[in-house]
């Protein structure tokens, strides 16, 4: 290995991050240059990584929680040789079109575990990466899988509640291969944190059950033998490395001013001087680059030792451990859920959906049961998506495969995207729709970051009943069909339940939001066709006897209302139809021509759900019709509350008599 100094290496980050902000003329510099110490030693002494390959599965997790100071990242990858970080890509930095955004962004550039930025979120999704370690290890070995997540956290990812529900999972679950390092600088954008927070991080970890210290952040050998002591430890360790922000700043050192914004060219100058880096921009020695790349390759002998255990794995094995990291499907998916629906048309099911649900479950947990992982924040037996067959996952049963959550929607929906990314299981959460608002954020980054999750949200309306206002969703399903590339599924019986499971578990580049009833439904469908009529977002359920003059959309619980009026037109001599929209934003997404046809010409056009109308315009039109609710709910048994609210047949009815004739 090349002998280069220390604090050479970690200067090198703090140049380029410095440079890489002035020429953006905007970033976070003060992060990079108060945390290069410890990331060079991660990187150079601890890291398992090969920059050759990125994506190696028994790789060690990086996350920088601390999103706003990407450019530290970029400086890794760029000097440990990841090739597509080129010193061009550092030049574009928060430019369009560049590998070097404003925040890491994982499907954008390789290297990046998990999209972050928003505070809080990436040491969450680490908790969930740690679980999946946990997991497969206790699946396939300690040979095959055994890596640690590592995670430089700021103030503001520790400030956020999300944090506090991560912090308590890790504990409890004694996730011993989290590593947390935590850049303690005491500066956020406002100034210092004693403006908001006297908070004793330490203390605050060791009461969640992790093993925690303080340390000099800026200490080459405290920050290893730290590091050191937490590989050995049976628990979470949280280092709490106390640094400079803006480290080397001549006068803007260890203040908010050197948070988030460029230095300026004469503070520049002034602490590249002081630091004792070249002056010219962007420019790293070269016995330094060669120490850095040497530190990149280093784990290359450590990839080929475990390419050669892996090796060893009988052929079924590996098969099995590269599909599942995949996240592709066993064929007996497919199968099971074909008898599933088969048998639901023999025998129907007139239940809750989220017990139609919970049946489906039962047969998708025996096609693949140790990849199918379900968890639910406090409401297993209201959410009903745990299978009989499952069993707890815990510190001491890392093969269980459903997760009890506690009261913790967000911290759910962020380890869930680390679960996802980590790769090896589909995993789904379950609370009641309307606190979908708690987790709101860590599912807007699964939709922007593409991953496979599924969320069981039941409690789907004012159905829910006596619980009231407070628990009843009303805007819900419009707030979250808004969220670019998030699939809502509101299925309306059994067969479409099936329906659903299998769409949103087949779909691998975005989260789906199963909707699920607390009341009974019908088992309208008759058929279950190969070519599911929900992936299409939506289809006929009930044909006009004739020219249809009214067509009735309805989701869900309110499809049965849709029949009933049809029905009672029919009786009228008025022909209408019936399309069952399990999915508006997947029908809106369909070709022109086959969006058309399914919501046909009737001239008079009436949508009813029990939400608001926002979204049902693109299908009925502004002057169309729309049965549902205009305000919040109300404490009542829930056939009560569908005819306060004028949700019913009747009501559907009278909009169409009044349009028709």
């Amino acid at each position: 290995m090349t002998q280069v100094d220390h604090t050479r290496m970690a200067n090198a980050i703090r140049g380029l991050a410095m440079d890489a902000v002035e020429k953006a003329k905007s970033g976070h510099p003060g992060l990079p240059m108060g945390a290069a110490d410890v990331a060079t030693v991660l990187f150079t002494q601890f890291l398992k990584f090969d920059a050759a390959d990125p994506a190696w599965p028994d790789r060690d997790r990086f996350v920088l929680s601390a999103g706003h100071g990407s450019m530290l990242l970029y400086s890794l990858l760029y000097l440990t040789g990841n090739k597509d970080m080129t010193l061009d890509q550092l030049k574009h930095f928060r430019q369009l079109g560049s590998l070097t955004p404003g925040h890491p962004e994982n499907f954008h550039t390789k290297g990046i575990e998990t999209t972050t930025g928003p505070l809080g979120q990436g040491i969450s999704t680490a908790v969930g990466m740690a679980v999946a370690e946990k997991m497969l290890a206790a699946e396939f070995g300690k040979k095959i899988v055994s890596h640690h997540t590592y995670v430089l956290a700021s103030d503001g990812d520790l400030m956020e509640g999300v944090s506090q529900e991560a912090i308590a999972l890790a504990g409890h679950w004694r996730l011993n291969k989290l590593i947390v390092l935590y850049d303690d600088n005491g500066i956020s954008i406002d100034g210092p944190t004693s403006l908001a927070d006297s908070v004793d991080q330490v203390k605050r970890f060791k009461s969640a059950g992790w093993a925690a210290e303080h340390i000099n952040g800026q200490d080459q050998k405290a920050i290893a033998d730290a590091i050191t002591r937490a590989q050995k430890s049976s628990k979470p360790t949280l280092i709490a490395c106390k640094t400079t922000i803006g480290y080397g700043a001549p006068t803007k050192a260890g203040t908010n001013k050197v948070h988030g914004e460029a230095l300026g060219a004469d503070e520049l100058k002034g602490a590249k001087e002081k630091l004792g880096i070249s002056l010219e921009p962007f420019s790293v020695p070269d016995d330094v680059l060669k120490a850095w790349r040497e530190a990149g390759a280093r784990g290359a002998a450590a990839r080929q030792e475990w390419d050669a255990r892996y090796a060893e794995l009988g052929s079924r094995k590996r098969a099995e451990f590269e599909r599942r990291l995949r996240h592709e499907r066993p064929a007996s998916l497919a199968k099971a859920l074909k008898g599933h629906k088969k048998a639901l048309l023999e025998n129907p099911l007139n239940v809750a959906t989220r017990k139609s649900s919970e049946a489906a479950i039962d047969v998708i947990a025996a096609a693949m049961p140790m990849e199918f992982l379900a968890g639910s924040a406090d409401l297993t037996g209201s959410n009903n998506n745990r299978a009989k067959s499952a069993t707890n996952f815990s510190a001491k049963t890392p093969k269980g495969r459903f997760i009890h959550y506690g009261i913790r929607e967000h911290g759910m929906a962020a380890a869930m995207n680390g679960i996802f990314l980590h790769g090896g299981f589909a995993p789904n959460g379950a609370t009641f729709l309307v606190f979908t608002d708690y987790a709101r954020p860590a599912m807007r980054l699964a939709a922007l970051m593409g991953t496979g999750v599924v969320y069981v949200m039941t409690h789907d309306s004012i159905g829910l009943g006596e619980d009231g206002p407070t628990h009843q969703p009303v805007e819900h399903l419009s707030a979250l069909r808004a969220i670019p590339n998030m699939r809502v599924f509101r299925p309306c019986d059994a067969v479409e339940v099936a329906e659903c499971w299998e769409l949103a578990l087949n779909r691998i580049d975005g989260p789906t939001v199963l909707a699920l009833t607390r009341q009974n439904l019908p088992q309208l469908r008759t058929t279950a066709p190969a070519d599911s009529p929900c992936s299409h977002g939506a289809y006929e359920l009930v044909a006009a006897q004739g020219d249809a003059k009214v067509s009735f959309f309805a989701s869900g619980s309110e499809v049965q209302i849709a029949v009933d009026a049809q029905k009672q037109l029919s009786e009228r001599g008025i022909p209408s139809r019936v399309v069952s929209v399990p999915s508006l934003e997947l029908l809106l997404a369909q070709p022109e021509d086959r969006k058309k046809a399914i919501i046909g010409n009737a001239p008079v056009k009436i949508a009813i759900e029990a939400a608001v109308r926002w979204g049902w315009d693109a299908v009925i039109g502004q002057d169309g019709e729309f049965i549902g609710m205009h305000g919040f709910g109300a404490s009542a048994p829930a056939k009560d509350l569908f005819n306060r609210f004028g949700i019913t047949a009747e009501a559907a009815v009278n909009a169409a008599l009044k349009r028709v004739g």
